[in-house]
């Protein structure tokens, strides 16, 4: 029997020492688990994905440090094979490096691989860096077993409808008796489902067991959610790997089968995932924890309106970083409701949290009167309403400022879809939490967190008021948006459409077909599609956001600004 340690770690950017070192702690672990194989995920020593630093000479001269050390470390456990992810210099035209995929044993390279297939699209641009390897199989003798390998994108091609390459086929002729895959790839909905689908069909069609061993954790936009997994012709999906979290499993294969370390069966993995809004708040909770981690920050600032998606982020935050390190202030102007700060003040105390007051009214009226006085014109209307979103944008920076803590900025994805938003004002932060969450989701989510406290941590109030910016007497946001309910599925179809999980894009395509039956159905879908392209600008310059959908704002939809269409 092949004895296998999965390595399902939380990996930084740059941070050779800190990768390093967790690579080792873990190959000791191995080794005195006598595991055969050791296996660690895509670009370990460096994390995924290190973008132009690949550019830089002083960072890839880490790259040789690290091997150093791993081959170093690989000599205290002779018998064990560590498989890892790394940066490869290429010798030969094209790209100067490679992605790859080596495996170490007793203080040499054992063998090497280069992944084949570099994927460009979405939230990818590794070709950008890299130059795909040769078109050939990597199999070693491990422990009596032949294992076959590859990297990610790699096993995304059978049957090879996307790429001229189907690194398969050189597989299916090598006749491994196992193939691992080692991966970096991000957490979105549906994603868990995919991979399972994807790659059990390819253990199926090519009669060839897969270990897929995938990092965890958040980097920038994007959140690895783990969820390693193994399948076989013989057994489907056999085991699986906790979601969001770090993990180190030992594993054993025989006769084409995965089974315990000890030769007993695996437990079955749930094939039905976590349900929909609690990955959301996983995935949330866990990309807000690593970002303020390495980004320097140990506590967060949210501006609180006494709406449902200040209190959302709140609570989200609470439950990332602790009551302690959650501050939040409630800014009342003129036309502020009551509830705007009763509610906010009873949410604050629900989520045990620290709540400041800083009211704007005379803020506003100073700003309002020298503008008519060095312009000669009153400030009202639209300007006027944006001056208050400003005017808290700021004083919430003052506060990041002076007291170190991380702006959340609020917005939702209908809300930024659109634009109905304030640049330089609401639009203000470092991190958003719920951009990737259409306004229906952020209710969703909302009354899931309550259900799961067992008590009402975000009030009722809050989550039963009418939706409204209160930056003008008597505001709500259907002054300005079709019901959310509407909205949200004209946005899904357009940004999304079958991107999306395919229960989710079949209702939201029929919702639309069924809207533009009529004309008064197409003028809205049209204008909303409208309001998307104008809007870019605004997008382009809003903080960082959490990618949980299929397809986020960001590096995941590259659109022009100045454009006509």
């Amino acid at each position: 029997m092949l004895n296998i340690a999965i390595a399902q770690l939380n990996y930084t950017v740059g941070d050779f020492p800190s990768n390093t070192e967790a690579i080792i702690a873990h190959m000791r672990l191995a080794g005195a688990r006598s595991a055969d194989i050791a296996v660690f995920t895509e670009l370990a020593v460096c994390g995924y994905y290190p973008g132009d630093l690949l550019e830089d000479a002083a960072f890839l001269a880490r790259f040789d440090t690290s091997l150093d050390q791993l081959l170093q470390a690989s000599t205290d456990m002779p018998a064990l094979a560590t498989v890892v992810g790394t940066v490869r210099r290429n010798t030969g035209p094209g790209k100067p490096l490679h992605n790859s995929l080596l495996v170490i044993q007793d203080g040499k390279i054992i063998a090497e691989y280069y992944k084949q297939l570099l994927p460009t699209y979405g939230i990818f641009d590794e070709y950008r860096h890299f130059e795909p390897g040769p078109q050939t199989a990597c199999t070693l003798q491990i422990a009596g077993h032949q294992v076959g390998f590859m990297i990610c994108e790699d096993g995304w091609n059978q049957p090879g409808r996307d790429y001229k390459v189907n690194p398969f086929e050189a597989l299916q002729q090598a006749r491994p008796e196992l193939v691992i895959s080692i991966n970096a790839s991000p957490s979105d909905m549906g994603k868990r489902r995919q991979r399972h689908a994807t790659f059990g069909k390819a253990a199926q069609d090519t009669q060839l067991p897969i270990l897929f061993v995938n990092q965890v954790g958040g980097q920038d936009q994007l959140v690895f959610d783990g969820a390693s997994f193994a399948v076989s012709p013989a057994q489907g999906l056999a085991f699986e790997v906790a979601q969001f979290s770090e993990d180190f499993q030992c594993i054993g294969f025989a006769d084409g089968k995965f089974t315990t370390a000890d030769g007993s069966k695996l437990p079955q993995p749930d094939a039905a995932g976590l349900p929909a809004e609690e990955f959301t708040r996983r995935q949330i909770v866990l990309g807000l924890k690593d970002y303020a981690r390495r980004c320097g920050f140990d506590k967060v600032v949210v501006g609180s309106s006494g709406g449902i998606d200040s209190a959302l982020t709140l609570a989200l935050a609470v439950q990332a970083l602790g009551a302690d390190n959650v501050y939040a202030v409630t800014m009342p102007s003129t036309w502020s409701s009551e509830g705007s700060v009763s509610d906010s003040v009873q949410l604050c105390q629900n989520l045990g949290i620290r709540l400041y007051t800083h009211a704007i009214a005379d803020l506003m009226h100073q700003y309002s009167a020298g503008f008519a006085h060095s312009f000669g014109r009153a400030l009202q209307g639209l300007p006027l309403e944006n001056l208050q979103a400003r005017i808290r944008g700021t004083i919430l920076m003052e506060y990041s400022n002076s007291f170190g803590a991380l702006l959340l900025t609020t917005g939702n994805k209908s809300e930024i879809s659109v634009g109905y938003c304030t640049l330089y004002g609401d639009t203000n932060g470092g991190l958003g939490l719920i951009g990737d969450l259409y306004k229906t989701e952020v209710y969703a989510l909302s009354r899931h967190i309550n259900r799961q406290a067992g008590r009402e941590l975000i009030p009722e109030a809050v989550l039963s008021k009418p939706p409204s910016a209160e930056l003008a007497p008597g505001q709500q946001d259907t002054d300005s948006l079709p019901p959310y309910e509407v909205l949200d599925e004209i946005l899904k179809w357009h940004l999304e459409g079958n991107r999306m999980p395919q229960a989710e894009a079949e209702a939201a395509r029929g919702f639309v077909q069924d809207l533009q039956a009529n004309e008064e159905g197409r003028l809205l879908v049209k204008r909303i599609h409208g309001m998307v392209a104008r809007n870019e600008y605004k997008r382009r310059q809003a903080p960082p956001l959490i990618r949980v959908r299929s397809r986020a704002f960001g590096s995941g939809r590259q659109m022009p600004i100045a454009a006509r269409y």
